[in-house]
């Protein structure tokens, strides 16, 4: 797939994951102290009057020729709805850069591989090909290989980046900071009005 993105300049290889962004748990660092206090990241207690969620999921595509991260945060939890609806977002905002394909490489997470969402890739892919757009050709990672996709150090770097060792974040912050890093506009979350896989 890396060779057949790179003979055709309007199509581009990604990478889909999601990531749940924890307001309370902190990343897994290394670092240097003086020796004397060693620093310790100690996750964070939420406040029963905290009306923000404890995480906040978000779905990422990994574009191969610009390393740039498309990102969407998402209400509630990664299912087929959502699914659907980042691909449409990530489709059209491809077709706005002048791309013809999406292929895509991803893991076999159940709201990936439902009959929900290979059925609009299928009717995505026959009204790109008759009125045009960016049609998508999918490429399943083998199951439990994490490392075989390459957005996944994006997330850990990116989790490391916005921790706060002081406080818990808002929800807005950790949205705030999260786009900052991956240097994506801050646009409304991706709202699925029933969650169903």
């Amino acid at each position: 797939m890396i060779r057949l993105a790179q003979r055709h300049p309007d199509w581009v290889l990604g990478y889909l994951d999601e990531v749940w962004w924890s307001r309370l748990s902190q990343p897994h660092l290394h670092s240097w102290t003086d020796g004397k206090i060693p620093l310790r990241l100690v996750q964070h207690s939420r406040d029963k009057r905290d009306p923000d969620p404890a995480a906040l999921a978000c779905y990422g595509l990994l574009r191969a020729d610009t390393d740039q991260v498309l990102l969407r945060f998402i209400e509630g939890r990664p299912v087929s709805a959502a699914t659907i609806a980042f691909l449409e977002w990530s489709c059209q905002e491809l077709g706005n850069r002048g791309k013809k394909a999406l292929l895509l490489v991803w893991d076999n997470a159940s709201w990936h591989v439902s009959a929900r969402v290979k059925d609009w890739i299928s009717q995505h892919n026959r009204k790109a090909k008759a009125t045009g757009g960016v049609r998508i050709l999918s490429c399943f990672l083998p199951v439990k290989s994490p490392w075989l996709n390459p957005i996944e150090p994006h997330w850990v770097h990116g989790k490391r980046a916005i921790v706060e060792p002081e406080r818990t974040l808002t929800a807005q912050e950790v949205e705030s900071r999260v786009c900052h890093y991956f240097g994506c506009p801050i646009l409304d979350h991706i709202v699925i009005a029933k969650q169903v896989s």
